[in-house]
């Protein structure tokens, strides 16, 4: 097997000529995205596209930062804000209707433990996947191999290690689910405060058609 075989299996893979060439690609097309016109929004698109490889296209806010860009995919409706990083060496999964917020880092590389081990050049990638409508606070970090059910929050700074179930608030370091979100939930926009009558009614329009 060749390493980008490797490195696709989810086995140790040195980061040999092939694979940094694919790293060099990604890296122009970054180069391009960040120093580019930041109210040509059609430009920004055909970039992320080509970044990507996607149908569906992310509206992404630079500067933007990743590996190779072709191992994220992403729903419909998705929203990067300033300053997201993601290190794709393994796939990044993201479900329709998802925010993440300035500084979101995802993270699927990783190193040995031991040094002997990681002082060899080994490395490897860990799938991180992302259901349907998830806000992703800002500064969150998401390490490798964690899946993040459908309709959660994750709050500011929160450091997520392990699988977050459905409809969960969750934050802190390590993120923990803080407790289930509800129908009562609907109605307030921040903390105790609920939405006014003219917003209310638009937000009454917008079904989110999910189980518990």
């Amino acid at each position: 097997m060749t390493n980008q075989e490797r490195r696709d299996a989810h086995l140790a893979y040195i980061a040999d000529g092939p694979v940094f060439k694919e790293l060099v690609r990604t890296r122009g097309l970054i180069q391009k995205l960040n120093a580019f016109d930041r109210t040509d929004e059609d430009g920004i698109r055909k970039l992320v596209q080509e970044l990507m490889g996607t149908e569906q296209v992310p509206h992404i806010v630079p500067p933007f930062y990743c590996d190779y860009g072709n191992h994220i995919s992403v729903g419909r409706n998705v929203f990067f804000n300033y300053n997201c990083t993601l290190l794709d060496v393994g796939k990044i999964t993201i479900g329709d209707n998802c925010m993440l917020a300035p500084g979101v880092a995802i993270y699927t590389a990783g190193h040995p433990l031991h040094p002997d081990s990681r002082n060899s050049g080994y490395e490897h990638g860990m799938d991180v996947t992302i259901g349907d409508n998830v806000w992703i606070g800002g500064s969150v970090v998401i390490t490798p191999g964690v899946h993040i059910g459908d309709c959660c929050v994750i709050g500011a700074g929160s450091v997520v290690t392990k699988d977050i179930p459905a409809w969960s608030l969750a934050a802190g370091n390590p993120c923990r689910v803080i407790r289930t979100i509800t129908e009562a939930d609907r109605k307030f926009y921040f903390k105790d405060k609920e939405f006014d009558e003219t917003a209310w009614e638009q937000v009454r329009k917008e079904e989110i058609h999910e189980t518990v």
